[in-house]
């Protein structure tokens, strides 16, 4: 495991927000002539009802997106805006380094008070959005999965990433990491390269998944690639399984692995859901937990890491029907699309009506498109800015064999176009594997009013000619025989009535052996049936809960003028939905009266479940403002006399004032949706605080 230091923060306060906002400045000037990161400094809305009637009806510029905020295009605006954020989040607590007083390790981090406020919001709302709205089934699997699980899932033999080591210090990187560094590292800074030299470097980029590891070597070299800290000779690529080894038990016979995804506690489950959901289809069954992947070399902070939070779902649907009821509650949104074909063709994303993609075949099917849909909603009431989100289709060398049709929920940072949400349709391949392992049949059925007569293919093996022909090998053939599909039969018949042998790829023995018609015998007969069984499909949207609340973090970071002309203040604009704390309370002066009646609107808060802070101490109300503004505080109360006290809007910092009695039910109706700021404006009447109150520098907590 590589042990890497993380940078320490030493600077005084003062210091580090100088540094901090004397880059957001930078940013800030250079936005005045590009597409910014900051957030416009007008009203943001409160209710969700309000944004998603916009979602349905506003539609983002066709085209690519513009580049990652107030940076002018350039990589180094890029990167002084990503401090700038980093800096104020791990100064704010909202994430840092793991285990930092041992210098840490890399891919692990520890959530902050602001940063847990935050993901516990939005899993609340994805339960929200997708378990209680769409009728889920939630259940809660264990980290640690015995082997033959993900040896049935693949995971054993197929999750792995390919990795080279630094020859002389033993450092290892991701071989593709590498090489799809150095052909955007080249393209970035040298803006001269030949035509043909510009095709080339983004040819590779464009098929590195689908490289084998003599052909990344055989690049690594070309372009003689070395290790990025040594710069010593890498050793050829070599594939290094993700999955963190364990024992299960004492004895150490039992091998275990730490999970690398929820979804396989779904399906192993698939039966007992399935009868829990009275024998129909469809339904689907959901999971929050914890995944863990041993990356090879972490980097971009919480963007790929070694713990993780996944939020998946499995929508089992008939292979035969994957229509939708609500379908057309969806619809009518648009949004930035990538299809393949645009991919291929060299063009960008485009802004598609979802009703039409599906109608047209862009997208596989209407559950599919459903999905879409739903994680376009849940995305953008979350605060990601609709036309730095797109959804781009897998290309041919990205997708399974089995999978009917795939697309990724990409969200644009500084760090360029990150897949933050996956949507797959795998069609049936997850419970067969199992079921072929297990020997326990996860399909469902569809009952018939009436029987029909069905012509269906039996295979019928004969066990005494097997026993004979393979001895101990018989029962691997046997099953293999048995789950052979129809076209490989009919295949297998034809040549055993044409040749009286056929030859057979056994998976299990890992090899091909020899039938006769003496074997197995294939026929057609008609029979009557009272049901269809079948192995259901998987529609699978998978979150990467972190990736989301990263990209989040950058989408709603903004700064604003302070009190010197030169001075910036940060500022989180969170919806009220995922916001780490809803309001503040302030008396105006240390005063015992006004401190009674913040303590009194604050109990006030608590029993209205309204996440709060309270301060009384005194502090200059703007130094408390900026204070609050910087972690993303919505709201702020400040008690200046004993009837009435005002409420302060973070992003237009407009205030009105409400009576104290009115206060906790006024914030409520914001932070839960049901009324926007204007609303409230409309209400009650306009406050004016101080200017020098307004531009105090912001000050560390």
């Amino acid at each position: 495991m590589i042990i890497e230091s993380p940078i320490e923060k030493n600077l005084s306060s003062s210091m580090r927000i100088s540094v901090t906002t004397s880059l957001a400045s930078a940013l800030h000037s250079s936005a005045k002539t590009t597409r910014s990161l900051s957030r416009p400094k007008t009203l943001i809305p409160f209710s969700l009802s309000t944004m998603a009637a916009a979602t349905a009806t506003e539609t983002p510029a066709p085209g690519a997106p513009a580049a990652p905020a107030g940076n002018a295009g350039t990589a180094a605006g890029r990167e002084a805006f990503r401090q700038s954020v980093v800096n104020t989040l791990e100064r704010r607590l909202f994430y840092i380094p793991s285990f930092k007083i041992y210098r840490g390790v890399a891919g692990l981090y520890d959530y902050g008070p602001p940063g847990c406020a935050v993901k516990s919001n939005v899993l609340s709302f994805w339960r929200q959005h997708f378990v209680l709205e769409e009728g889920m089934l939630e259940v809660d699997c264990p980290c640690v999965t015995p082997e033959v699980v993900l040896k049935a899932s693949g995971h054993v033999d197929k999750f792995t990433d390919l990795m080279v080591k630094d020859e002389k210090t033993g450092t290892c990187y991701r071989a593709d990491h590498l090489l799809k560094d150095f052909c955007k590292d080249k393209l970035d800074k040298e803006p001269n390269l030949a035509p043909e030299k510009v095709a080339e470097l983004n040819h590779v980029i464009a098929t590195l998944d689908d490289m084998s590891a003599e052909q990344l070597g055989a690049k690594i070299k070309e372009y003689g690639i070395t290790a990025p800290e040594t710069k010593n000779q890498l050793s050829d690529p070599y594939p290094f399984n993700l999955m963190f080894q364990t024992s299960i038990g004492p004895t150490g016979l039992s091998t275990g692995y730490m999970r690398p995804e929820t979804a396989q506690g779904i399906f192993v489950n698939f039966k007992d859901l399935y009868y829990y959901n009275g024998n129909k289809l469809p339904f689907a069954a959901a999971q929050i937990g914890q995944a863990f992947r041993n990356e090879i070399s972490p980097r971009q902070g919480l963007l790929r890491v070694r713990e993780f939070t996944l939020a998946e779902i499995e929508h089992f649907v008939d292979p035969e029907d994957k229509s939708h009821p609500k379908f057309s509650d969806v619809a009518d949104l648009k949004f930035l699309m990538f299809p393949r074909e645009e991919q291929l063709t060299g063009k960008s994303s485009t802004t598609l009506r979802l009703g039409d993609a599906v109608a047209n075949g862009t997208i596989n099917n209407e559950t599919l498109g459903y999905f879409i849909g739903r994680v376009y909603l849940f995305l953008t009431r979350l605060g990601i800015e609709k036309d730095r989100l797109r959804f781009r289709q897998h290309l041919p060398n990205e997708m399974a064999h089995y999978a009917a049709d795939c697309w990724d929920a990409e969200i644009e940072c500084s760090y360029g176009w990150i897949e933050c949400v996956g949507i797959a349709d795998r069609s049936a391949y997850d419970l067969k594997a199992h079921t072929e392992k297990s020997g326990v049949a996860l399909v469902a059925a569809e009952k018939f009013a009436e029987p029909r007569e069905v012509e269906k293919l039996v295979i019928t093996p004969s066990k005494k000619d097997l026993g004979l022909a393979f001895k101990g090998n018989q029962k691997m053939v046997l099953e293999a025989l048995e789950a052979m599909s129809e076209a490989e039969a009919l295949e297998m018949k034809s040549k055993l009535e044409t040749n009286g042998e056929a030859e057979f790829q056994v998976c299990t023995l890992n090899k091909t052996v020899t039938i006769t018609n003496k074997m197995v015998s294939i026929n057609k007969e008609k029979k009557k049936e009272h049901q269809r069984v079948f192995t259901p499909s998987v529609i699978e949207p998978s979150f990467g809960i972190g990736r989301i609340i990263y990209c989040l973090y950058e989408h709603c970071f903004y700064t604003r003028a302070g009190k010197t002309e030169d001075e910036q203040l940060n500022v989180f604009g969170f919806p009220p939905l995922v916001a780490p704390i809803k309001c503040t309370v302030f008396p105006l002066v240390k005063n015992e009266q006004f401190d009674t009646v913040a303590r009194a609107i604050s109990k006030e808060l608590t029993s209205s479940g309204i996440s709060h802070i309270i301060d009384v101490t005194g502090t200059s109300i703007g130094k408390r403002y900026a204070r609050t503004d910087e972690i993303g505080v919505p709201l702020a109360v400040t008690v200046d006399s004993t009837t009435t006290v005002t409420i302060r809007e973070r992003d237009s910092k407009s205030q009105v004032r409400v009576k104290i009695a009115e206060v906790a039910s006024t914030v409520k109706r914001l932070v839960e949706g049901q009324s926007t700021w204007g609303d409230i404006q409309w209400d009650y009447p306009a406050a004016h605080g101080s200017p020098e109150e307004e531009n105090n520098p912001e000050e560390n907590a």
